[in-house]
């Protein structure tokens, strides 16, 4: 019987990760001169750098934006992450028991 669960539970956690490859979050700094996009699983995927702001910012100013931005990105794809986790949680849940623990 569990081991039946638990088979399924990794192959469900397979396609979660999966799937979390496939959405994509944004992050971004200096009003958008800057701006990193990642995947659900935390995966920088792309940086792009507006070259106008790239005329006049110095390698430290730019450092400290790329990191803001990235943050910002990092921050929003763990979000997404651990609702896409909940959800899949809530579906292995017997009907009406989610609320139980406050989900």
């Amino acid at each position: 019987m569990f081991g039946n669960l638990l088979g399924d539970m990794e192959e469900r956690q397979k396609a979660l990760k999966e799937q979390l490859t496939q959405v994509m979050v944004n992050g971004e700094a200096a009003d958008g001169m800057i701006k990193i996009e990642a995947n659900a699983t935390r995966e920088i995927t792309n940086i792009s750098i507006d070259p106008e702001f790239l005329k006049d910012a110095d390698a430290e100013e730019l450092e400290d934006l790329l990191l803001v931005a990235i943050n910002r990105t990092l921050s929003k794809a763990a979000e997404t992450e651990a609702a896409e986790t909940q959800k899949l949680i809530q579906d292995m849940l017997p009907p009406g028991m989610g609320n139980m623990f406050g989900m």
